[in-house]
């Protein structure tokens, strides 16, 4: 069988994951009222949840299951869907059936100890705790309502174990075409081109959050009663160039992943009234555009099945590492850009999205696939004999089961089927190749 490799052009950002946000306790000082308490309401809901993305759809379904029947969305944008849309669809928990069929052993104890250790152990460990303990019923949660998932998982980028679920469709945006009709369904409603400029508090700095003040397309104002609770789904502040400068200098002029709607404006609304963040400077990246070039082409799904290299031909990080180790070993290449590898194995794990991107990548010149890596490397305008010996040196470290740069090594499928931990994808390039440029 013919395989076939591609390769994409990155510029290196991701989402940027705001912080958790929690009521802090009022301090002594006196400030102005930022709530602009309004003299009457124009309408009362139970519950405003805003942000129409996954997180958003998600717990607007959930509170209308659990018995809340006045629910009202409030997304700023068109449309819904926000990043979660645009995102690769991975889903991490542990998942009894799918990796005991793999030889995969996992726990939700070994997801949160993963999870703990990705983030430095600066998370709040009892809300890891739930995440983890709960992960797998939300899996069957989504699947209850139509989420299909394929049968194997696998690590994802910048994850630290095979736990990650692929949607069978179109990315991220399977998520949306199940959570949107759903909450239409439940009777949720969902209002596009409203965006909220005011959360509003009992007082300044202290009482319980009232409700919410956005304005619609024409700019008229709406004040929104919200009896029991309003719930901030806005996602990060990854496409904001000054605000993710404000944690780390270096991403003032990167290009980003994000949707234009990832500003983070309920940031500084939510500090107005006394909220506290934390984590701000965790943001997570992605490879994505590199600069002047407008089509990001996905080949880093699976962490197995690709190889990152940089403009010498070279590879400079494991591709298994956690995210914030391949996003500095990145910056720190000349013109912040490298490239991803994989060949036509690789390509066809892909699902069918990043297929789909992959294939116009080559038409807008931001991929590129050969038979041979050396035609692959002068498409690539690097250096053919480097490439091949990088590739040669890989393929050997995976066959000899010690990785130069420490990478999990290959373990072939039928031979896993006698040992015990978990099974990986065999990791070794074989034929047909394609490659991008990732900033």
């Amino acid at each position: 069988m013919e395989r076939r490799i591609f390769l994409n052009r990155h510029r290196f950002l991701g989402s940027a994951v705001a912080g958790t946000v929690g009521l802090a306790a009022a301090p002594s000082f006196a400030v102005e009222n930022p709530c602009k308490l309004p003299r009457r309401w124009d309408e009362t809901f139970d519950v405003v949840v805003v942000g129409a993305g996954g997180a958003g759809l998600a717990s607007a379904v959930s509170a209308a299951q659990h018995g809340v029947k006045n629910i009202l969305i409030l997304e700023k944008m068109s449309f819904v869907g926000g990043n979660t849309s645009i995102s690769g669809g991975g889903f991490n928990t542990y998942d009894p059936p799918r990796q005991k069929a793999q030889n995969i052993v996992d726990s939700p104890e070994n997801h949160f100890k993963n999870t703990m250790a990705g983030g430095d152990n600066r998370a709040n460990p009892e809300l890891v705790k739930t995440m983890t303990e709960n992960s797998y019923a939300a899996l069957q949660w989504l699947e209850s309502m139509g989420m299909k998932f394929k049968p194997k998982v696998y690590q994802i980028y910048g994850g630290l174990y095979p736990r990650a679920h692929g949607p069978y469709g179109s990315l991220g945006s399977d998520y949306i075409k199940v959570l949107e009709p759903q909450a239409l369904k439940l009777g949720v409603k969902i209002r596009t081109n409203s965006r909220v400029v005011h959360v509003i508090r009992e007082q300044p700095l202290a009482g319980p959050v009232l409700g919410v003040e956005y304005t619609d397309k024409a700019g008229k104002p709406h004040f929104i009663r919200a009896r029991r609770s309003v719930i901030c789904a806005t996602g990060g502040f990854g496409a904001n160039p000054k605000m993710r400068a404000k944690y780390d200098p270096r991403f003032l002029n990167l290009t980003t992943t994000n949707r234009p709607c990832s500003t983070g404006d309920l940031i500084p609304l939510l500090e107005d009234i006394g909220a506290d963040t934390v984590g701000m400077d965790f943001i997570q990246y992605n490879p994505g555009c590199p600069p002047g070039r407008s089509h990001r082409v996905i080949m880093h799904l699976n962490a197995a099945n690709f190889i990152m290299v940089g403009k010498d031909a070279k590879r400079f990080v494991a591709e298994d590492e956690r995210r914030d180790v391949i996003r500095d070993a990145v910056l720190s290449l000349p013109g912040q850009t490298g490239f991803s590898i994989i060949d036509s194995r690789g390509f066809s794990e892909l699902n069918l999205g990043h297929q789909n991107g992959a294939k116009k990548g080559l038409e807008t010149g931001d991929a590129w696939t050969a038979d041979t890596i050396e035609e692959l490397a002068k498409k690539m305008g690097v250096d053919p004999v480097q490439l091949k010996k990088t590739v040669d040196e890989y393929n050997k470290g995976c066959d000899e089961k010690k990785d130069a740069f420490g990478k999990t090594p290959a373990i072939c499928a039928e031979s896993k089927r006698r040992r015990s931990g978990p099974a990986m994808p065999e990791c070794r390039f074989t034929t047909r190749w394609a490659a991008s440029a990732s900033t």
